[in-house]
């Protein structure tokens, strides 16, 4: 099974129909949920793999069309985009490479593993400021700016435009988190120096398929601290020895692939690929402004809704109906995708009325 290719882009209801889900499943920001496709080619890959079948080296041809697929996604060359397992592990290349003393602005309550890897060791100065007020916290000694475009305590989209200028115009660098945008808010990884995405939320793939793109000018300014035989520009011929030749592209930040996982992301990517990205935001965002308007709570114009619930209360009574949202710093969290409906929205309404 190779990845799906459209003329053109797949409208939202063809998109939800890849998908066999219950009603009630509002959790893509917490884990995302396989399509039919994804589950068929790692079952027949773990049948190959039962019957000692399995092709080590036609796993490279999945990863490389997976890859090339999130290029397109996010609109940047596949020669631009290293593999990974975890974001962290990827924001690790950029931290270790910065010079001790450097400046890093993060945005105050991120998500860890776009922060933590900037405070181990204590050599970086690391300020923060509200997502809201990211931009206007870029000053002159600035040497990069962090931040995800979606943040996933609050649904809140940072202004990546402003806050992008404001890096540019002091000289700083900018790394952006997709994790919780990239597959239903669109998208252009290219704006920003580097930016990284795990792909088992909105992408709807396996856990342990992550992604970080660079431009060329960021890339040679990084040391690829993770360096393995897949970063070689020949991965099969450098599994031995110190005779290092690197990719020349962004391959050389790859860590060896999650087999199997990537095997179901190439489904699942591809599918998002060649979806209308702005149709699945401008669905998923209405469900959630119309929750916002039954509950009589001002619209957030965002995918994922959070509510006050420092209890855990609304959470506890949306689970005794049978909804699965999450819960996160206090509040409730409710993530609308492409296979929500607006009898989801009743559900919630009904549930929390």
């Amino acid at each position: 099974m190779t990845t799906l290719l459209a003329a053109t882009p797949l409208a939202v209801s063809e998109l939800a129909a890849e998908f066999d889900i219950e009603p009630g499943y509002l959790s893509a920001a917490s884990c995302g949920v396989a399509p039919r496709r994804a589950i068929a080619a790692m079952r027949a890959d773990e049948d190959r793999w039962r019957a000692g079948q399995a092709d080590l080296g036609a796993y490279d041809n999945t990863v490389a069309r997976t890859r090339a697929a999130y290029a397109r996604l996010v609109g940047v060359g596949a020669d631009r985009v290293a593999i990974g397992s975890q974001t962290s592990a990827l924001v690790a290349n950029v931290s270790a490479s910065l010079p001790d003393g450097a400046v890093v602005l993060i945005a105050a309550g991120d998500f860890t593993s776009m922060v933590y890897p900037f405070l181990v060791g204590e050599r970086l100065v690391v300020r923060e400021a509200p997502v809201g007020e990211l931009a206007e916290a870029v000053t002159a000694d600035t040497d990069l700016v962090v931040f995800s475009l979606v943040q996933s305590a609050t649904g809140e989209v940072a202004d990546a435009d402003a806050i992008a200028a404001a890096a540019r115009s002091v000289g700083a660098a900018t790394l952006v988190d997709l994790t919780q945008a990239a597959g239903v808010l669109p998208v252009d990884a290219s704006r920003f120096d580097a930016t990284v995405c795990h792909a088992y939320k909105w992408l709807a793939a396996p856990r342990g398929v992550a992604f970080l793109t660079l431009t060329p000018e960021f890339a040679a300014r990084l040391r690829p601290v993770a360096a393995g035989w897949y970063a070689g520009e020949q991965p099969w011929r450098s599994v031995y020895g110190s005779g290092m030749e690197l990719a020349s592209d962004a391959r050389r930040f790859d860590v060896s692939p999650a087999w199997q996982a990537f095997v179901g992301a190439e489904q699942s990517i591809g599918l998002f690929a060649t979806a209308d990205i702005a149709a699945i935001w401008r669905h998923a965002s209405a469900l959630g402004d119309a929750v916002c308007r039954g509950l009589g709570l001002a619209e957030q114009h965002q995918a994922i809704i959070t509510i006050e619930d420092p209890e855990g209360e609304l959470l506890a009574r949306l689970a005794a109906a049978g909804i699965r949202a999450s819960g996160r710093a206090g509040r409730l969290r409710l993530a609308f995708h492409v296979w929500n409906t607006a009898e989801d929205v009743a559900s919630v309404l009904a549930a929390l009325a």
